[in-house]
């Protein structure tokens, strides 16, 4: 993945780079936090500002820590197998069990003055404030076929929040 300089050029590879793996990641240094692996997500505009749409199953234990805190970051990494190995780690393994971030010798950096967590070997990291928190609901969907990817009927929590920074790994 080429290095994205600015806001601008992560909007227009949105895409491109969500689909290859972010780690969301919520809370802080001070109080804790959990991070996962996520490949769906979205980056737009709306309500006049660049906003980034997380979604997490209720089930994970990044939701407690999502709606605690203000703050959401998404980290992306270039696509090195280390890279492949964390993003496979923190996708498969709880919180609960286990400090992700240890495992995978990733080194937590306070963002936002202290108000959330990046990562220093992400190749740059979104800090994003919530704006609006709603959960996906079987009877909303237009295309039922959809539906398919809830066979548990763990319908995820949906978070648009505002892209407030783009902050840069100081490892990567």
């Amino acid at each position: 993945m080429e290095k994205m300089n600015n806001e601008n050029e992560i909007l227009l590879s949105a895409p491109e780079i969500i689909g290859k793996g972010m780690l969301v990641t919520a809370g802080n240094t001070e109080d804790g936090f959990n991070c996962m692996t996520a490949t769906w997500g979205g980056i737009g505009f709306l309500w006049k500002k660049n906003v980034f749409t997380f979604f997490i199953r209720p089930q994970r234990y990044t939701l407690g820590f999502a709606e605690k805190n203000e703050l959401i970051t998404a980290c992306f990494f270039d696509n090195s197998e280390k890279s492949k190995k964390i993003l496979a780690y923190c996708g498969s393994h709880s919180g609960r069990d286990t400090d992700k971030a240890k495992e995978c010798s990733l080194t937590p950096i306070s963002v936002s003055d202290g108000k959330a967590v990046a990562f220093a070997e992400a190749e740059y990291s979104l800090v994003c404030r919530k704006l609006y928190v709603t959960d996906i609901k079987a009877e909303d969907f237009a295309d039922k076929t959809l539906l398919g990817n809830y066979g548990k009927g763990d319908f995820h929590r949906v978070f648009v929040c505002e892209i407030e920074d783009v902050a840069g790994g100081t490892n990567g």
